[in-house]
């Protein structure tokens, strides 16, 4: 039935079309959201809407999603959208289900990005030099620049992310710049020195030329670059002290031989960074391998692989070497065991001045025949396999034995270049300030050819880690840096229990908790499994320093005072001044106090971010003063029964998940969270990660200008958030229009309760059939919906609440009942009864779809309760929809609804031939077999099909139904024949019935009709 029927002219001078019940509403068809969300954000804040959710909940257990920080250093994109959108999405409804479901916003403020813009902003564009850190009142102004930048950027972000329709605490964000905060970071730090992980040592570490800085894993990105390749000779020489190789040449006869063809061959390494070459000291060979010496039998002339040549290398990789060498013919001369080799000795291909020194072959776990030579050059300050191969308590004693020096030189400076440790080549840049490749690597080719020591070059392009700041290749450097110890046992309150180490606190805290979706458990373990020692340190201005004051020992590592005086001044003075105190002039003097003459170093590296975002734990979930509403969490682990939550994209498994967990382990032996959650990456409709080089992004301040922040809400809920998203012009036009049949459904039942008065409900024992058929499906959606939202599975909620309001609802439910509310006399049961089964189904609706669409849902529920909490936000999800659950009543109409397919289809049969317009102009007789439920048999299959009239036939024995009669494959023991329906149109409802004219009142309606005419004339003849 329409929703706007209009009096047939015809047969009728009255226009009935005020007299019917129909649904009247100030909530629009068009949603204007963009203009009517400021307005709800601003009742939100008039009302207090936080404060009122932290009042209603009082005393219940704690959900809280703590925010892992955004960086504060420009507008937000569809990424952050779609973060904060899933973390308000997570909030607002474990709050409907029932918790204290808080949200403290916060930000990461500190590091190089912001540093980096600074410089660019306020200096090199500008022409003047880059502030003197020496130069402590240079430093702190600087300083200062940075937090201005950042606190700007926080402001800006702060009304982007609330313009998504994010509640939280934004008056009282964190922010890991504020005093508290760079207070509580520093006494975090104090924690790993008093517990003895917290070293100075010397390693390799990924080093940006570009940023002049250590990275972490977490900053570095891996892309393709193009690397030189080299294979160099290293010449087999006798050991300086007498060692000599596995076989040697007081060996018997067979051996000896061998052993003269060992001392006059060479052994061959691959290398895609020939500029490591001068900081090699050893060369690694598989314990498992497969060697043998091969002799060059054929070259082209003047070759660098030259006839003649003995090469000792794998046996599985001599072929594609001998290619490579562009060696024509060779032979193997002797098989080699790995004993064979070990206590070997060769020369530095560069021997001589600055290389005089022997660089032996050691076992290497990490030695395979997958590509190479089957031997890897050792170069103990350019990589952390080389540098835990050379610093091994095995390696040590067989350096011992030949009177090898361990040092590890320093090669490479911070400016990319080579220094007097790598002689000849003092100077040559690795990487330039612009981070494209220098002249080292030529340098040392060009080198190795002069002295014959070039087997064969090339090109490789492959993934090699670059910073996801400046985007440039990174290269490994070894440098004094500060490091947390992974494998180190923790003194805790001064006493170490053996095991007790931060890798093995790690691991155990990650299987007690819940990764959603799991596969996030297997990656994270698999990154603390092998990970190495963190490295904290970073050689930059903006950020807490590592406040801890140090005496060298003389053998190249530090004493750190440990001296409690001494930290709470340090802490105190942060809290009141933040970390600038640190660089103030007279600042060892002010914190070291009475010990300032006992000659202790100020340290002036500041923390990796990490581990400023990794502490974030300390000042905010545990900061009673700062955030009230957090105060008193009881963590599962400690047997309470809060749960916290951090949610962010499935990068952070490297990054703020990991960082938290280091730091939470470390200083309380036990994760931060109970529940991680992870989401994927946003492309474009193409699958294309977004770029503006590309013009492929999507801004979701012109999504929301446009068309609204709860497009976007419902396009996240929509998606499977856990694998990489898409999104884009034709992604977002089909999210509109299944906004849109959701929001005409909302409007059609707060329209059609316009006429509903609660206390006329009826109780659902005394409802007609389809009304307890709807309820029992609410309370199917009711498990559906808040077992989804409990386990974060918001793609389920949106397409289950979207099926059943599309197909269940509007396509079923309201089709059937238009007639009966528009139509029937008030005093109906049935109508009345529409009424009360529309108005529980509207406030469950309503609440289901809160967290989701977040405006609209509101802006309906001030229309539909008015008289209720002045916000849905406010109120639960419903709890007793169980009561109505009906499995026999679903059964019965499985069946019912079947049938009425059947009936559907032969109407469009007719309809399509132009034998019948509505449906009311028919009639159908309906065949039935015997053996169908009988009960089926009584049912107003006029009322269900929306005919004017409908009969039944049963089928017994072998009766059989017309043959022309219609029917659907699957249900083929109906069949339905569609007859005019006979009698005479009403006026006022437009159905066709014998019945019309039998009321002398009303001589054009139906006496249904009739009836209702003389109530809405009795209600002052107004359908309000």
């Amino acid at each position: 039935m329409s929703d706007k029927p209009k009096t047939d002219a015809a047969q009728s001078g009255n226009d009935y079309s005020k007299t019917l019940f129909l649904p009247q509403t100030e909530f629009p068809m068009r949603a204007g959201l963009p203009q009517r969300e400021p307005e709800m954000l601003k009742r939100w804040e008039e009302m207090n809407l936080y404060g009122k959710l932290r009042d209603g909940a009082k005393g219940r257990a704690k959900f809280v999603l703590h925010d892992g920080p955004p960086y504060a250093n420009g507008n937000i994109h569809i990424g952050h959208a779609l973060n904060k959108i899933l973390k308000d999405v997570v909030t607002k409804s474990q709050q409907m289900l029932g918790y204290d479901s808080n949200y403290v916003p916060g930000w990461d403020c500190h590091g190089l990005p912001i540093e980096w813009k600074i410089e660019e902003e306020n200096y090199r564009s500008k022409g003047k030099p880059k502030p003197n850190f020496k130069d402590s009142t240079a430093m702190v102004a600087f300083r200062k620049e940075c937090r201005a930048y950042a606190q700007k950027w926080l402001d800006v972000q702060r009304e982007e992310f609330k313009r998504l329709g994010v509640i939280g605490d934004w008056d009282h964000p964190y922010a890991t710049m504020n005093y508290a905060a760079e207070a509580q970071i520093a006494r975090e730090l104090m924690k790993f020195a008093a517990n003895g992980t917290l070293y100075r040592g010397s390693k390799p570490v990924m080093w940006s030329v570009v940023e002049k800085t250590a990275l972490a894993e977490a900053e570095v990105e891996y892309e393709d670059y193009t690397s030189d390749t080299v294979w160099v000779k290293f010449p087999v020489v006798p050991s300086r002290q007498g060692v000599f190789p596995g076989i040697h040449r007081d060996a018997p006869a067979e051996a000896k031989k061998v052993f003269d063809l060992l001392m006059r061959s060479s052994v061959v390494i691959w290398t895609t960074t020939p500029w490591t070459l001068p900081g090699n000291r050893a060369i690694a060979l598989s314990p498992h391998g497969d060697y043998a010496i091969f002799e060059v039998t054929e070259a082209p002339e003047g070759n660098w692989g030259a006839v003649g040549d003995l090469l000792v290398l794998s046996r599985a990789l001599a072929e594609s070497v001998m290619k490579a060498a562009k060696v024509t013919s060779y032979r193997e001369v002797a098989k080699l065991l790995p004993s064979d080799l070990w206590g070997a000795t060769c020369a530095h291909p560069f021997r001589g001045e600055g290389y005089d020194f022997d660089v032996p072959l050691l076992y290497g776990d990490h030695v395979t025949d997958d590509a190479g030579t089957g031997f890897v050059h050792t170069a103990p300050g350019h990589g952390r396999e080389d540098f835990e191969l050379w610093t091994s308590a095995v390696t040590y004693a067989a350096l011992q034995m030949r009177g090898i020096a361990t040092a590890i030189p320093y090669t490479v400076d911070e400016n990319g270049a080579l220094t007097d440790h790598a002689p000849g080549f003092t100077g040559k840049r690795v990487i330039n300030d612009k981070g494209e490749k220098g002249d080292a690597n030529e340098a040392v080719i060009q080198e190795l050819i002069a002295r014959g020591a070039l087997l064969a070059r090339g090109k490789l392009k492959h993934q090699y880690p670059h910073s996801w700041r400046s985007k440039k290749p990174v290269i490994f450097r070894n440098t004094p840096q500060w490091f947390i110890a992974m494998d180190k046992d923790i003194a805790d309150n001064g006493a170490a229990k053996p095991g007790d180490t931060l890798r093995a606190r790690a691991l155990q805290a990650i299987s007690v908790t819940q990764w959603v979706p799991p596969a996030g458990q297997n990656r994270i373990n698999g990154m603390i499994s092998g990970r190495p020692d963190w490295v904290i340190s970073r050689q930059r201005a903006w950020g807490v320093p590592i406040a801890v004051f140090i005496k060298d020992k003389g053998d190249g590592s530090v004493e750190i005072l440990q001296d409690e005086l001494v930290n709470q001044r340090i802490a105190e003075a942060f809290m009141q001044e933040g970390a600038d105190a640190w660089y103030a002039d007279g600042a060892a003097e002010r914190f070291l106090g009475a010990r300032a003459s006992e000659g202790w170093q100020k340290v002036d590296d500041i923390l990796d971010v990490w581990f400023d975002s990794g502490s974030t734990h300390a000042f905010v979930l545990e900061d009673a003063q700062n955030f009230p509403g957090l105060a008193g969490i009881r963590r599962k682990v400690d047997g309470g029964a809060d749960t916290v939550m951090y949610l962010e994209g499935s990068d952070q498994h490297r990054g703020w998940f990991h960082s938290s967990l280091l730091e939470s382990c470390g200083t309380r032996g036990r994760a931060p969270y109970d529940v991680v959650l992870t989401h994927g990456f946003t492309l474009d409709e193409q699958g294309r990660k977004m770029s503006k080089s590309l013009g492929n992004t999507t801004d979701p301040a012109k999504v929301i200008a446009s068309s609204g922040a709860d497009i976007l809400r419902l396009w996240v809920c929509a998606t499977d958030y856990a694998d990489d998203q898409r999104i884009g012009p034709e992604i977002l036009k089909n999210v509109v229009e299944t906004y849109r049949k959701l929001r005409n459904s909302i409007r059609w039942m707060l329209g059609t309760l316009h006429h509903y008065k609660r206390d006329e409900a009826v109780a659902i024992e005394d409802m007609p059939e389809l009304e307890r058929l709807m309820l029992h499906q609410l309370a199917e959606q009711s498990a559906v919906v808040r077992a989804a939202y409990a386990e974060f599975d918001y793609k389920t909620v949106v397409s289950s609440l979207a099926a059943f309001m599309n197909t269940e609802l509007s396509a079923f439910y309201f089709d059937i009942r238009k007639d009966t509310l528009y139509c029937d006399p008030p005093s109906s049961l049935a109508r009345k009864s529409a009424l009360t089964a529309i108005d529980i189904i509207c406030d469950a609706i309503l609440k289901w779809l809160a967290p989701v669409l977040s405006f609209t849902a509101d802006e309906a529920w001030t229309m539909y309760r008015p008289d209720a909490e002045p916000s849905v936000h406010l109120t639960l999800f419903p709890l007793d929809l169980g009561s109505y659950r009906n499995d026999a009543l679903a059964k019965k109409w499985t069946l019912i609804r079947a049938v009425r397919r059947v009936v559907t289809g032969a109407l469009e049969v007719e309809r399509a031939a132009k034998r019948i317009g509505s449906s009311l102009e028919a009639s159908p007789m309906i065949y039935l077999p015997e053996q169908f439920m009988g009960d089926i048999f009584d049912v107003d299959w006029a009322e269900i099909c929306i005919t004017s009239n409908a009969m039944v036939e049963i089928l017994r024995g072998n009766d059989t139904p017309p043959a022309d009669a219609f029917r659907l494959p699957e249900l083929a023991d109906v069949a339905v024949v569609v007859e005019r329906a006979q009698g005479t149109k009403c006026a006022r409802s437009w159905k066709i019935l014998s019945s019309v004219g039998s009321d002398a009142d009303y001589p054009d309606v139906s006496p249904r009709d009739a009836q209702a005419l003389r109530e809405w004339k009795a209600l002052g003849g107004a359908a309000a």
